[in-house]
């Protein structure tokens, strides 16, 4: 399958009706069992508002509720188009970018760009990666601020990283490089038994309890990138130096206040890297904050 380019899009969602109408379908259905009168029912669409009705008792059912679409006065469809536009972009989708694209202020931009960057995360979800017999890479890096002077990494913000290879990455915003910001990372973000490999930075030597995995490194500081056996990190440097780039070519700039959300959109991103076909739908069928 192909990605849905912007014809395709149309076609499926040529107004507000049809997008209404898809979100009915994916979280409820006909036959939906009325949580009023708790019969099977067939459901009417009510013209005067965003909801259906049920045919036994005219209880409403209001789709777009615990959705990002709650309380939203922008139209259904421009909120589709946004989420269409985030899963064609490697790059990312900057708030002036849905500004231009949408017709609507900066600030409902910029408030549909960041909702839309947590329903991402929360689809993606947390489960740990690796496993007995799988190899993970981690890593960490410094994004923003800026990089002269002598205090350089207090103005910047740190980035912990974990990917399997072959498979998918795991990314975290953490205060700082110590055993005590990466311990519980490693311990909740990758499973038992995995060989991680890490560079020679002396926080993994103590934050990686050896009777939980196998641990290896490699020296940068030696010129080390790569040894015989295959120790290395280099897919999460280049995850990160994409990241990076992406960031400052899309974003300019982010604040380490949402940095997070950020990281996580293009960690959803490459977990899909094999199958983008796949994301617009997933996007817009399931809803993982409705149960939290």
């Amino acid at each position: 399958m192909k990605q849905t380019n912007v014809r395709q899009f149309f076609q499926q969602f040529p107004n507000d009706d049809a997008c209404l109408e898809h979100l009915f379908n994916v979280r409820f259905g006909q036959g939906h069992v009325c949580p009023k009168c708790e019969r099977a029912a067939k459901w009417y669409r009510l013209q005067s508002e965003q909801a259906y009705s049920c045919q036994w008792c005219g209880h409403h059912i209001h789709p777009m509720v615990g959705s990002i679409f709650e309380k939203s006065r922008t139209p259904l469809q421009l909120w589709f188009y946004a989420i269409f536009l985030f899963t064609t972009s490697k790059h990312g989708v900057s708030g002036k970018e849905l500004q231009r694209q949408l017709g609507v202020t900066y600030k409902t931009a910029w408030r549909m760009a960041r909702l839309i960057r947590d329903h991402m995360a929360a689809v993606d979800g947390e489960t740990p990666i690796g496993g007995e017999g799988k190899v993970v890479e981690v890593d960490e890096t410094f994004v923003g601020g800026v990089t002269t002077g002598m205090d350089w990494r207090s103005r910047k913000t740190v980035v912990m990283g974990m990917i399997e290879r072959g498979g998918d990455a795991m990314l975290k915003v953490v205060p700082d490089q110590t055993r005590g910001s990466l311990l519980p990372v490693i311990r909740s973000g990758v499973a038992r038994g995995t060989e991680i490999h890490t560079d020679e930075l002396r926080a993994y030597n103590k934050a990686i309890p050896v009777d939980h995995y196998t641990h290896k490194t490699v020296n940068h500081g030696k010129g080390e990138y790569a040894t015989p056996c295959g120790t290395s990190t280099n897919q999460i440097e280049s995850f990160f130096n994409h990241l990076k780039k992406s960031i400052s070519g899309t974003h300019t700039s982010v604040s380490p206040k949402y940095l997070e959300a950020y990281v996580k959109e293009f960690e959803y991103r490459f977990n899909r890297r094999m199958r983008p076909e796949t994301m617009l739908s997933e996007l817009l069928s399931r809803f993982p904050e409705l149960d939290a």
